[in-house]
């Protein structure tokens, strides 16, 4: 029988070059996001080049009503989930503390701790049921350090260090793997979310160096999810070349 793995902000970036990567491994798939058309292609796409089952659900995880109403509900065949990739987040603004937009405060926070949150409360018990599960949190250098301009967002991803920290310790009697993944710079939507759609702004973030592709990431998911059952990747940063830390770069 084929693994099941939840794969939350599907529709772009990291989530949907880990679906892409599962789907090559033979998973199938519950695939998430905002955007229903980006769904619906991912879908089709992915069930006509692996031949894998692929159940695409839109909604907003940031809302608990919602999560709970599209993930509390699945069909029988699809409540056993094996993999549950909590790879929803987003960074908004890029200003001091004391200029910051509440507005902008309150996404990070709804998305990347909250919408976190609300997931796995609705798909872990059953793993702790069947004992045997395995979560990966998709974390950031930025939790591991905090940089100038990136508080809130900063903060939001020490969250999640601190979050996935926690899970290993609670469902450690239970046989649930819990890894944390923590890239640098890889270049995706996310700076032209940051800079609220500003592309030439974004396209700067990855100028002069090589950045890593979301395929970088999917692949060390893989490596994580496709380890031998008594192995658990427990935490991996993953940086460019060219990145030695939150803010320094080699740049040509």
């Amino acid at each position: 029988m084929k693994k099941i793995a939840l794969i939350t902000g599907a529709t772009s970036g990291i989530g949907k070059a880990a679906a892409e990567r599962l789907a090559k491994e033979g998973y199938n798939l519950i695939i998430t996001g905002r955007r229903q058309r980006e769904l619906d292609e991912l879908q089709t796409s992915l069930q006509t080049q692996y031949g894998v089952d692929i159940w695409a659900l839109c909604f907003d995880v940031r809302r608990y009503e919602d999560v709970v109403d599209n993930l509390g509900s699945l069909p029988e065949r699809w409540k056993d989930v094996d993999v549950l990739i909590n790879n929803a987040g987003l960074a908004v603004g890029l200003n001091p503390i004391h200029t910051g937009v509440v507005d902008d405060w309150e996404r990070m926070i709804d998305t990347n701790i909250k919408g976190l949150l609300y997931v796995t409360r609705t798909i872990v018990p059953r793993m702790v049921e069947r004992r045997s599960g395995h979560i990966v949190n998709l974390g950031s250098i930025a939790g591991k350090e905090a940089y100038l301009n990136g508080n809130v967002y900063c903060a939001t991803k020490h969250a999640v260090d601190a979050l996935s920290k926690g899970m290993r310790l609670d469902l450690l009697p239970y046989g649930i793997k819990v890894t944390q993944i923590c890239p640098g710079a890889v270049e995706t939507e996310f700076s032209v979310i940051r800079f609220k759609g500003d592309k030439n702004r974004a396209d700067q973030v990855y100028s002069g160096f090589a950045p890593l592709a979301a395929e970088d990431i999917a692949d060390v998911i893989a490596f994580a999810v496709t380890a031998p059952d008594h192995v658990n990747i427990q935490d991996m940063l993953i940086m460019p070349k060219a990145q030695a830390s939150g803010t320094i770069f080699h740049k040509e």
